[in-house]
């Protein structure tokens, strides 16, 4: 199907822009695009244009004018799906977009399903599969993390650390094998301890992946940030100076807040998922309690806390409760309204609580920046930090890592019992087959089919 036929797609966001590209690539991309495009230079081509070169024209559906364009050529195999592509540059209207992909669908292109480009270019050859999903990544990244570790994986930097893993495997089961048919020639004494050591340096790097997984995750994805505090301590207020607006509506009355609010925010290019909850509080508000309870369950799901203290009012029965519910969570103290007198200490809260401890007034502002600061600090600096190392995103990848260690733990063990190396030759190439997986080296029908569905239309 990947060669026989001819795919389209507007490859440009669907909404009213400058400009707006239709894609079109396979064997007969050129001759369909000359069917629908007339260049200025009635002897240029699309078919007879050298790969990488432009031409200014028009788009004809008969002898119906529909837009200008600039026709971009690129011939196979050196483009991004290793087909011959054709890229229509054309006003970026909606209306104005479809008419042209219409046209080019009637003139026979097939409508190209989300994510077939790629798919193309992985089939091709051009990129392996941890790239292939490294595009959508970096489609969908929210942050400057998430394009670093996305640009990361697209220019192949885990393929190469996938590739080096199984070719020491793929040797040393060659060498098994070789040494099981070969005795003469091939000597297996000594082998096992070896084999050990080389076996150890592959887990070492494994585990080291997959301990990347949850903070690059985080990092990627966003910090599940939940907000909590008693009524009328401000929490809405701190919702609005993250998002900047008046997302969340504040009063002077407690209890307004009753169901949970969710906001996006970056602060400083760190991704916060945040979570505005209900005050808490014991009430006999049906209601409200129903509200309290989720913004309860909201914590445990939580990555962060932000516990949001009235600094006017001394620390209750109702502050217990909430420290007791997020003692063990990652917790940034918040003393708010510090545009008022402050009744209760940085000390006071330490004493019950071990946690960052800010004072601020979500109503004016003045403290947000340490706040910003401290955020900063605790992802970037601490544990969760901001380097060089290559770091997995992709839950997939995680789980593929884990059989891969399941099963050079396997060869550990089987090495350490004594076995004969026939047996370590199994799980070796169990590891094989699983870090193949990852770049799409090991066939597996429905792998490809369910990677590209996901993918968004023209790419």
């Amino acid at each position: 199907m990947f060669k026989e036929d001819t795919i389209a797609a507007i490859t440009t966001g669907i909404s009213n822009a400058g400009v707006g590209i239709i894609r079109i690539s396979g064997d007969r991309a050129c001759e369909i695009t000359d069917r629908v495009f007339q260049a200025e230079n009635k002897k240029k081509k699309a078919s007879n244009m050298k790969s990488y070169t432009a031409a200014f024209g028009k788009i004809y559906d008969g002898d119906d004018l529909i837009d200008e364009s600039i026709l971009l050529v690129m011939k196979a195999p050196h483009t991004y799906t290793c087909e011959d592509v054709c890229e229509l540059q054309c006003h970026g209207g909606i209306v104005v977009l479809r008419k042209i992909l219409d046209l080019v669908l009637r003139n026979g292109a097939r409508a190209a399903e989300p994510g077939e480009f790629t798919k193309r270019a992985f089939l091709g050859g051009r990129i392996d599969m941890s790239q292939a999903e490294s595009v959508m990544s970096l489609i969908n990244a929210k942050n400057d993390f998430a394009v670093r570790t996305s640009v990361d994986q697209l220019q192949g930097r885990l393929k190469n650390t996938i590739v080096n893993m199984r070719e020491k495997i793929l040797y040393n089961v060659a060498f098994i094998e070789s040494a099981l048919d070969d005795p003469e020639h091939y000597s297996l004494d000594g082998f096992p301890d070896k084999l050990r050591m080389i076996i150890d340096d592959i887990l070492i790097q494994v585990e080291g992946l997959i301990n990347t997984f949850d903070n690059g995750k985080i990092l990627s994805e966003g910090i599940n940030t939940v907000i909590v505090g008693k009524p009328n301590a401000g929490k809405s207020s701190l919702l609005n100076m993250f998002v900047g607006e008046d997302r969340a509506i504040v009063t002077d009355m407690a209890g307004t807040t009753r169901d949970t609010l969710s906001e996006i925010v970056n602060v400083r290019g760190i991704t916060l998922n945040i979570i505005d909850t209900a005050g808490i509080r014991e009430t006999d508000d049906l209601v409200e309690k129903i509200g309290v309870d989720k913004a309860i369950k909201s914590v445990d799901k939580a990555d962060l806390v932000l516990y949001v203290v009235d600094g006017s009012v001394e620390l209750d029965e109702n502050d217990q409760r909430i420290i007791e519910k997020i003692r063990d969570k990652n917790v940034i103290v918040i003393i708010n309204k510090s545009d008022l007198e402050i009744k209760i200490e940085r000390d006071a809260i330490c004493r019950y609580i071990d946690a960052e401890v800010i004072q601020l007034s979500a109503m004016t502002g003045d403290g947000s920046e340490e706040l910003y600061d401290m955020l900063n600090k605790m992802f970037f600096e601490g544990s969760l930090s901001y380097n060089d190392q290559l770091y997995i995103t992709n839950a997939r990848h995680k789980n593929e890592l884990v059989c891969t260690k399941n099963a050079l733990k396997k060869v550990i063990e089987s090495i350490d019992m004594g076995m004969e190396e026939d047996f370590f030759s199994i799980d070796m190439m169990d590891a094989y087959e699983h870090l193949g997986l990852i770049i799409g080296e090991t066939a597996r029908d429905d792998l490809a089919d369910k990677i590209f569905k996901d993918f968004c239309m023209g790419k």
